[in-house]
């Protein structure tokens, strides 16, 4: 999963972890987290995948993360197609849009990337500093999507924005359903718990062919602070959960936008292990998902 030779669409995992990638808590007496930060804090990027067409010599980006100026020389490289198509925002958190700033004149001066976003996401980007300036000078075109609605990216790519339940200050937070005429993928980078979303995580696991998941923290011990406050899915919560799933649905999960305190992250943990052994993945960068 690390080569496509196909002339079919495929995703490219650009990044697997955090919003804050690896901003060490200088506060933090976690050996495990110290370790983690000296370990990988160079070669791990924010959480972000990459929708390609080969046939057409198209490509997409899921979110611009802060590392999307790196991330995007990386998918040119891989793809050998020196353009972007577009970015799909999934909300307003800073590991999700901030990358955009790059767009702008003072570093690519791109013209007019098209920005798929949903209405208040729109409007918080028109109407706030800088990125209303990226609008102002034709950086960016913002294209609005609806909940529950397809888009196309082009023939052979459409796409389903579902909200979720998020802390949604500055917009609304939505996973994708990204479709081909072969293959479902789901990409949920961000939720509060499965309990709180209207729709049955499990039965949408079993009606796509991948699903690349929130597995921000392992477990409820993570942090040194209220982790009630941070209501993600644990890692621990998601297996039991999925535990009665058949080896090959349980196959479809990938956990990603992984926190620089999860175990995740070590090669060799004992948690790591426990993921694989249960019949789960856990994303890579640069791992290829043929759509």
């Amino acid at each position: 999963m690390t080569k496509n030779n196909s002339h079919e669409p495929y995703i490219i995992v650009l990044g697997t972890i955090q919003d804050g990638g690896f901003t060490y808590n200088t506060n933090s007496k976690k050996q495990n987290c110290q370790d983690t930060f000296e370990k990988l804090k160079i070669s791990k990027k924010v959480s972000s995948i990459a929708i390609v067409d080969p046939a057409s010599k198209q490509q997409w980006i899921v979110d611009a993360s802060p590392d999307f100026k790196d991330q995007l020389y990386s998918l040119q490289k891989q793809t050998g197609t020196y353009s972007l198509d577009g970015i799909l925002l999934t909300h307003a958190h800073m590991g999700h849009y901030l990358g955009l700033v790059y767009l702008g004149k003072e570093a690519m001066n791109s013209e007019k990337i098209k920005v798929f976003c949903m209405k208040r996401m729109l409007n918080f980007l028109s109407n706030n500093g800088p990125w209303d300036q990226l609008i102002k000078n034709n950086n960016i075109s913002l294209s609005k999507i609806k909940e529950n609605q397809n888009f196309e990216l082009n023939k052979n790519i459409k796409v389903i924005p579902f909200t979720v339940p998020h802390r949604d200050e500055y917009s609304e937070t939505v996973c994708f359903l990204i479709t081909s005429k072969q293959k479902k993928l789901l990409y949920v980078p961000d939720i509060d718990k499965w309990k709180l979303w209207e729709r049955d995580i499990l039965q949408i696991v079993k009606s796509v062919d991948y699903a690349l998941i929130d597995g921000t923290f392992y477990d409820e011990n993570e942090l040194e602070r209220d982790m009630s406050k941070i209501p993600h899915p644990f890692v621990c919560e998601s297996m039991e959960l999925f535990k009665n799933l058949s080896n090959t649905e349980k196959n479809k999960i990938f956990f990603t936008h992984l926190n620089h305190t999860n175990p995740l992250l070590i090669k060799g943990s004992v948690e790591q292990r426990e993921v694989i052994e249960k019949g789960f993945n856990i994303a890579e960068e640069n791992m290829v998902l043929n759509l």
